[in-house]
């Protein structure tokens, strides 16, 4: 709780550049960041001495044991009424809304309910600009989340048989992931075999896992609230040299990027360092995706590492190291790593290895 107020008094700091008087924060990951609070319906306003959390009456006691706010339980209707409300009492007259998070049913009903007492200031990355930046405790929770990863990829491989469909061992990871305590993937575990694995974000299949044939596995936990996410291409059976070739190529360009990573390094640099070893490589063009991404809260968060991405690394970010080649009709190779930045460099938190495995 004294986590979540500090955060509260940074963000409140920086109404000040933005001329606010106060924001209603509404995207669930941010509401939990700022408060604590993890039921499915909440909103914060957020103001100098100000922080109220609005619920619905099915999370007035869990509300009151995770945060230390002040919580307000509106029985019917939108939680926006009790805001705007509270907005009016106040007359404040500038607020922030999160207009990447609000619905505009949402923002028409906030609009409507304060007509001309204030103006709503639609803001870009109010708080997950200070989420960027991880404490000790977030990364200890990635930590976790990345180990229980690892162990599930580990215990599920070893039940692949002849007949294992891509959709039978994307099932056994998030199994295995839950009974190692995670609360849910961190999103739809991708398991594509053969000339599928070139699909970069393919739906696990009825198709049997084929012989001779790459096997891409792109899988991430959800545990105590916060994400993994890790890739390996295997092969399952005897490899060609075409899919050696691709994977030393891939796996070069991965340990090149994570060698540019430290602080103070733009989020360009990075995935520069892996597009120049694929081009080296002749694979470039097959390379259409960003290097990297943060996460924590949410599998996705900022900062991007894609080619025009400006943002500086800080010490303390946690962000994916992701480099891929996919070819039509061969398939794709992708090979993935959750990294915190540090000063001088990064520690990467993933623990499996990446030298290319072999299925027999």
């Amino acid at each position: 709780m004294m986590e979540a107020a500090e955060r509260r008094q940074r963000v409140i700091e920086s109404f000040q550049h933005l001329k606010l008087d106060a924001a209603v924060i509404s995207g669930l990951p941010n509401v939990r960041y700022l408060t604590g609070f993890t039921g499915s319906n909440g909103l914060v306003l957020l103001a100098a001495g100000t922080a109220i959390l609005y619920t619905d009456p099915r999370y007035t006691m869990q509300a009151a044991q995770e945060t230390d706010c002040k919580v307000q339980t509106i029985p019917k209707g939108s939680l926006n009424a009790g805001a705007v409300k509270q907005i009016g009492r106040k007359r404040w007259k500038r607020i922030g809304i999160e207009g990447s998070r609000i619905t505009y049913a949402a923002y028409r009903e906030m609009r409507d309910g304060l007509g001309q007492r204030a103006t709503l200031v639609s803001t870009a990355n109010l708080v997950e600009n200070e989420r960027m930046v991880k404490s000790e405790a977030e990364i200890t929770r990635i930590r976790q989340s990345v180990q229980t990863n690892s162990r599930a990829l580990e215990r599920a491989l070893r039940t692949i048989t002849p007949r294992t469909t891509e959709a039978e061992l994307a099932g056994e990871i998030e199994y295995q992931m839950r009974k190692l305590g995670a609360e849910k993937p961190s999103f739809e575990t991708i398991v594509a075999s053969g000339e599928r694995s070139a699909l970069i974000h393919a739906h696990p299949t009825g198709k049997v896992v084929a012989t001779d044939q790459l096997l891409l596995i792109d899988m991430g936990a959800m545990q105590d609230g916060y994400a993994s996410d890790m890739t390996r291409t295997l092969h399952v059976g005897r490899a060609r040299p075409k899919a050696r070739k691709l994977y030393k190529a891939v796996l070069e360009a991965q340990l090149t990027a994570i060698e540019a990573v430290r602080e103070g390094v733009a989020a360009s640099a990075v995935d520069k360092g892996a597009r120049d070893v694929l081009r080296k490589h002749g694979f470039e063009r097959y390379f259409v995706h960003s290097t990297g991404h943060g996460l924590g809260l949410e599998i996705h968060e900022p900062p991007r590492l894609g080619k025009r991405d400006k943002t500086r690394l800080k010490a303390g970010m946690a962000i994916t190291i992701e480099p891929g080649a996919y070819i039509e009709g061969f398939g794709g190779v992708r090979i993935e790593d959750t990294v915190v930045v540090t000063k001088t460099g990064c520690e990467v938190l993933t623990p499996t290895p990446k030298e290319l495995t072999i299925i027999e």
